[in-house]
């Protein structure tokens, strides 16, 4: 008789009756896996024959490595009021992560090594999801002055950015990325020209005319783009990551880049894929986003950057904020929504469902590919690596309410959609960390 996968209480077992989806293959099949101290030992075709180990049942679930978000906002240290580690990385693997990458726009930023040991401690008591710190590339976030990135390496941060604003001059650009490559470490842009943006708080174009709300264009985002991919070409051995990428014009320019050899990657989050600039007519606080949502030309060529590989992948920008800070006029509101737990959903249901993309294809974009942009561990199933793993049904269709939710804040994007793909178990090191969940 197989064991119940919600009863996991072994280091060393075997997952059997799953559909293993390999996403770093592109391959998807029944099969079952091997899992010693912890480690994968083996990903084989088929049910399990006899073996050694206790067996538990997958129950006809999908199996796959588990998801990575390369940006998310823990916001410890200093707005614990609005998430912290433990509760962040609980949303985390609510939604199927394994692993996070967490911004530096933290009280104080995270631009000195006791900030980084600090996360690390946190997110250890957690045991949850694994964190990876990005750490503020100048100190305060301001600008000025570099922070010291190989104290900041050396404690554990992964990448460095000023996130929540650019770095605002061409001069401190090239500093950045010429400190940050003599450590293999990509540099990752907020970008946007402030001054263009002004205090636009949605797309600028037909719909900010019609709510007479005060707009920020799409050129906001791309003249930044375009003067740190120009800065990009002089400085040897520099990585460059652009992050949530918004506009059909951002996507040319970076199209071009990788056809130039650049070394540049880029993300772009689920909600540029799934919602536009009309959706504003509600006014909802919740759908205030930096950078705002776009037209429905940004959102198509969105779709498509995805299929071509011009975006390599797909981040939550997973942005709390308490209610009290959302429940206020729009242009008052702060940017951001929560999304750990509905992108996986999401993408099923705007990317699988529609036939943009097959189900292994998207998968790679939150495992494997974005690990790779930042080159952290994870994504992919490979013997001898750890067993993160997720289990979910495909097909399973549920609503977004605020109370399932298991971030600390509810300011959630996608409160009352539909969406497709529920998680069911989310493994680390082989350990059951959702063991709340009533699974098979």
């Amino acid at each position: 008789m197989m064991l119940k996968l919600a009863n996991l209480n072994h280091t060393s077992y075997l997952i059997d009756n799953v559909i293993v989806v390999d996403p770093a293959r592109n391959t998807m099949y029944p099969g079952h896996v091997a899992i010693v101290d912890g480690k994968i030992d083996a990903v084989e075709r088929g049910r399990a024959k006899e073996a050694s180990l206790p067996i538990y049942d997958g129950g006809g679930l999908h199996l796959a490595p588990g998801f990575v978000d390369i940006h998310v906002h823990l916001r410890e240290p200093g707005y614990e009021y609005k998430e912290t580690i433990a509760s962040g990385t609980l949303a985390a693997v609510a939604g199927g992560f394994t692993a996070v990458a967490c911004m530096p726009n933290t009280n104080p930023a995270i631009d000195d090594r006791s900030v980084v040991e600090f996360i690390l401690k946190q997110a250890k008591i957690a045991g949850r999801a694994r964190v990876y710190p990005i750490a503020a590339a100048t100190k305060g976030r301001k600008g000025e002055i570099l922070s010291e990135y190989h104290e900041l390496v050396a404690a554990g941060a992964v990448a460095v950015t000023d996130d929540g604003s650019p770095v605002a001059s061409a001069e401190m650009v090239r500093r950045v990325m010429e400190y940050a490559a003599p450590l293999g470490i990509p540099f990752i842009e907020h970008c946007e020209d402030m001054a263009a943006s002004g205090d636009g708080v949605m797309h600028e174009g037909f719909y900010s005319t019609k709510l007479g709300l005060k707009g920020i264009p799409a050129h906001s985002e791309e003249v930044c783009l375009a003067r740190d991919l120009l800065i990009l070409k002089s400085v040897r051995g520099a990585k460059f990551h652009a992050a949530h990428m918004s506009t059909r014009g951002s996507i040319e320019l970076i199209r071009r880049a990788k056809e130039d050899g650049l070394p540049v990657t880029a993300e772009t989050a689920p909600h540029y894929l799934c919602l536009e600039d009309k959706d504003l007519v509600s006014y909802d606080t919740n759908l205030k986003i930096n950078p705002p949502l776009r037209g429905a030309e940004d959102r198509v060529a969105m779709i498509e950057a995805l299929k071509d590989g011009t975006i390599d992948c797909v981040a939550s920008d997973h942005a709390p904020h308490a209610a009290h800070e959302k429940q206020v006029e729009f242009a008052a509101a702060p940017n951001g929504s929560v999304g750990l737990e509905t992108m996986f959903p999401l993408l099923v249901k705007h990317l699988v469902k529609p036939g943009h993309l097959t189900l292994p294809q998207v998968l790679s974009l939150i495992t494997n590919k974005p690990a790779q942009c930042l080159g952290i561990p994870g994504g992919t199933l490979a013997r001898g690596v750890a067993a993160d793993l997720v289990l979910f049904d495909p097909e399973e269709t549920w609503t977004v309410r605020r109370e399932s939710l298991h971030s600390k804040s509810s300011n959630s994007a996608f409160i009352g959609h539909s969406v497709t793909g529920k998680v069911k178990h989310t493994l680390v090191d082989g350990a059951n960390v959702l063991p709340s969940r009533v699974g098979v």
